[in-house]
């Protein structure tokens, strides 16, 4: 799913239509941040870090550009969070 909103929104400029899994090696990096997070803007902060670091700065744009991904990330996480609690184990949907 987090594929998805990063691929919907293609903040790089690398949706092709056809590389639906462009995104997946950010994700990979994104998500172990996650847990840090305690808000939407914490959110936003983690995604364009790594976009920075996975591409460099010009290519990722201003931290505000990420505001509608960092809300979806979250609403996602905190459905996650909600999951795993509910069912006392991690889940592998992501």
């Amino acid at each position: 799913m987090l594929s998805k909103i990063l691929f919907d929104a293609d903040p790089a400029g690398i949706n092709f239509a056809s590389n639906t899994d462009e995104y997946d090696p950010e994700v990979e990096t994104i998500l172990p941040r996650l847990k840090d997070a305690s808000n939407e803007a914490d959110v936003r902060q983690i995604i364009h870090g790594e976009f920075c670091r996975w591409f460099d700065a010009e290519t990722a744009g201003p931290v505000d550009a990420y505001v509608d991904i960092a809300a979806k990330f979250w609403t996602e996480w905190q459905r996650y969070a909600r999951l795993e609690m509910k069912n006392g184990c991690q889940r592998d949907e992501y």
